[in-house]
């Protein structure tokens, strides 16, 4: 464990110098624990997908998987340098990676602006790499589109919801917006971590700041 004080943990590592992974995928759930659904990359017809970053995972997968409209959820490492990484290894912050959500939904139940208002008003998207008391570029608040409609409904949102935070004496956003790259599943026992243990750690908590988004009719 020595290695994760061997750098600041709040300072995103170079490529160059993060840890080297492995070929081989970590084992994770087989099914989602709450709707017994296979948990896999594959989405179904007519069905998109969102990944969100808002600090630690276990908090925000429970966010979204209560949310009418929403078909499956599963936590995982996205937006690093190391390949198939795990939880003890993301902790150094030697990976580069960020815990996040990967949702997926049904767009005819609810739209990626709903989602998109969930996110912004559940977590504060100003403090950097770190959320509460969670300090760490795992925990860094992060959109990860995955075409161009997400992309601009992503940035129309942010300029909106940053006018909000700014009237209400928050800084500057600093939400990472990038397009979805690589997801590895987060072990076994991260998967609906809440829900298997009801009272576990959640330090998510929201800015009480309304984001101004359209919401379906």
């Amino acid at each position: 464990m020595a290695l994760a004080f061997t750098i600041n943990k709040s300072n995103m590592i170079d490529s160059k110098d993060a840890l080297p992974g492995r070929m081989m995928k970590q084992p994770t759930a087989e099914h989602h624990f709450i709707n017994g659904r296979p948990l896999t990359l594959d989405v179904p017809e007519l069905m998109s997908v969102a990944i969100f970053g808002m600090g630690c995972f276990w908090g925000v997968e429970r966010i979204f998987w209560g949310l009418t409209g929403v078909h499956l959820t599963m936590v995982g490492y996205a937006s690093g340098f190391t390949p198939n990484p795990t939880y003890q290894e993301v902790c150094t912050g030697k990976t580069g990676h960020n815990e996040v959500v990967r949702v997926v939904f049904d767009p005819r139940l609810i739209s990626y602006d709903a989602l998109l208002q969930v996110f912004w008003e559940s977590h504060d998207p100003t403090q950097g790499m770190s959320q509460g008391n969670d300090v760490g570029t795992q925990y860094r608040s992060g959109i990860y589109y995955f075409d161009e409609g997400q992309r601009l409904s992503v940035e129309a949102s942010k300029v909106l919801y940053q006018k909000q935070l700014l009237d209400n004496q928050y800084g500057k956003i600093t939400t990472e917006v990038i397009c979805a790259g690589k997801f590895y599943f987060a072990e076994d026992y991260h998967q609906q971590y809440l829900a298997k243990n009801p009272m576990g750690y959640c330090g998510i908590g929201g800015t009480g700041v309304v984001c101004p988004v359209s919401l379906p009719a």
